[in-house]
């Protein structure tokens, strides 16, 4: 891929600045970060431990013809994984696979002894997973009992003895220089380390695969990597950089009809295209009981079939919304009724709920006041069910691992984490929660002044936009830049949107006498330190965006802060 070099650009001291902020200091880092060399800042697949039994497994299927299964997780790591995953046999012309995504509600996480079952009655002998299959001993020795074997491609948290599969992929493991791949990352260094292996030993099969065809299918890694949350740093930085300049050429029909119809431009997709448009409908698939339909849409190659997937996603998605913002209600009423303000762990459930929509339910709940907002429902096979969020000061595994006892399984991240627990047990989680609260340890949240660099409404135009840019794509570890405006004064103020939850504003530089348009989605002006209204002087945190209503730029509000 064409390397721009860095040299060449204008690099301002304001750039070095936030540079400086996220450790990048030398040349030789910031020729990294500001022009990703694929080639050189990516690591050799065969670093992965066990690759070079994973690549002999599965050359050694397609010779000999047999049914090779790919069996991905449900979500947005997952079903892109298996489509690029897909791609690859199909490149170089092996139809003899098939996929396997397990049903949300009905198997829920994991790789499961019946789904393993069922493959075999369908000829499989080969199972190579996605995005799962790191704990999985007893489904692996499962497996191989009855003749199949495993290639476990994976990114999570090791946390014992391992399974005892052909290979195990996971960038956690052993020496490996990067450890936060997403699970797509994983299956897509498999796909590297096949065809370097494929091109030597059967150069017949591979021939339909040009030098860097591979590279193709960055638009599915970059996907993942947004939607996962993993850190957007080292090797990720270059996936997801170069994967959303293929995205943006990319010739997938599902990814041309999604873009129609989210009226997104193709050739101008970012982070947060990703985040907010794209990976919450891929999402919508499973969370509605359809997650063969994202696959379909991100694999097939006929325009008209994507047209009518990308609709009958749209479908799904709005539904999944609706359903979302009554649990949310329920919720808000509920926590209102039941707990104070300074609680700060939440637990409410309804046997209504679905379990699937009980992340999302609980993000909007810790948006709102903080703490961590613990949701439950019961799920199509009768089991009580539910997501934790944490807004950073607790770790939601700490918390489970202090209340273990209560549950029947656990997991997750400091951020977030899923359970199952017993009937007779849900109704006393609150207590048990709270207590185990008590005995681990809290982290202090950043301070709500916290930002960047100073700017003036005067600077939020081109240049300033085009500046922050060159340290895109933004996420984990390398967020936005927060900007701090000061001397200003709010002009006006309104809520908008079908609920009156979305916040905008127009802020007046005392100054100079410039506006700017300030917005925020789902706030209301008490989520702030300083409640705006107008004719208020004010400081004010956010991001500089484009703004798509007015054209321009806006501000995106962080806080609202007492003037200076």
């Amino acid at each position: 891929m064409r390397v721009i070099e860095w040299r060449d650009m204008h690099i301002s001291d304001r750039v070095r600045g936030l540079l400086k902020k996220r450790g990048v200091e030398t040349d030789a880092a910031i020729a990294a970060f500001l022009a990703p060399d694929f080639s050189a800042h990516t690591h050799d697949p065969f670093l992965l431990t066990s690759m070079d039994h994973a690549v002999a497994r599965v050359l050694s299927a397609v010779e000999r013809k047999e049914r090779i299964a790919i069996y991905a997780d449900f979500d947005c790591d997952g079903i892109p994984g298996a489509a690029l995953l897909h791609d690859f046999f199909s490149k170089i012309a092996y139809n003899n696979i098939e996929i396997y995504l397990p049903h949300r509600d009905r198997e829920g996480y994991g790789f499961h002894r019946g789904a393993i079952d069922e493959l075999k009655t369908r000829g499989v002998s080969l199972i190579i997973t996605v995005d799962v299959g790191t704990t999985a001993l007893d489904s692996v020795r499962h497996a191989s009992d009855i003749g199949i074997d495993c290639v476990l491609t994976d990114h999570h948290e090791i946390t014992g003895e391992l399974p005892d599969a052909i290979a195990l992929l996971n960038p956690k493991r052993g020496a490996y220089p990067f450890a936060d791949l997403c699970g797509a990352a994983v299956a897509f260094k498999l796909v590297q380390a096949l065809i370097a292996e494929g091109k030597r030993k059967h150069p017949d099969r591979f021939r339909a695969i040009t030098p860097g065809w591979e590279k193709w299918l960055l638009d599915m890694v970059a996907i993942a990597t947004v939607a996962d949350m993993v850190p957007l740093v080292d090797e990720n930085r270059v996936l997801a950089y170069w994967g959303i300049t293929v995205l943006r050429k990319s010739g997938r029909p599902g990814i041309r009809a999604l873009c129609n119809r989210l009226r997104l431009r193709q050739a101008e997709l970012t982070e947060e295209d990703i985040g907010f448009s794209i990976a919450p409908r891929i999402n919508a698939a499973s969370r509605m009981d359809e997650p063969d339909l994202a696959f379909k849409l991100l694999t097939t190659r006929d325009y008209s079939e994507a047209e009518i997937l990308a609709a009958h996603l749209e479908e799904l998605n709005a539904s999944r919304k609706g359903v979302v913002s009554a649990i949310v209600r329920e919720a808000r009423k509920r926590v209102r009724e039941r707990y104070a303000e300074n609680e700060a762990i939440v637990v409410l459930g309804n046997p209504e709920w679905k379990p699937s929509l009980l992340g999302l339910a609980a993000n909007s709940l810790v948006g709102d006041r903080g703490g961590v907002v613990c949701l439950w429902g019961r799920d199509a096979l009768g089991r009580i069910k539910g997501s934790c969020r944490s807004d950073g000061s607790f770790s939601v595994v700490e918390l489970f691992s202090g209340a273990s006892h209560a549950f029947e399984e656990f997991g997750g991240h400091r951020a977030s984490g899923g359970f199952t627990v017993a009937t007779e047990h849900v109704h006393t989680l609150p207590d048990v929660l709270a207590k185990a609260a008590r005995t681990v340890s809290k982290r202090d949240i950043a301070r709500a002044d916290a930002h960047d660099a100073l700017i003036t409404v005067n600077e939020m135009d081109t240049p300033l936009f085009r500046e922050i840019s060159v340290l895109a794509p933004f996420g984990v570890g390398n967020p936005k830049p927060i900007f701090r405006l000061t001397r200003l004064k709010i002009s006006s103020m309104r809520r908008f949107g079908k609920e009156g939850n979305h916040i905008e504003m127009s802020l007046l530089c005392t100054e100079t006498g410039k506006e700017a348009r300030a917005f925020d989605f789902f706030r209301t002006p008490d989520d702030f330190t300083l409640a705006p209204h107008a004719d208020t002087e004010a400081a004010v945190l956010g991001t500089v965006e484009r703004d798509s209503f007015r054209g321009g730029f806006a501000l995106r509000l962080v806080d609202v802060l007492p003037a200076a």
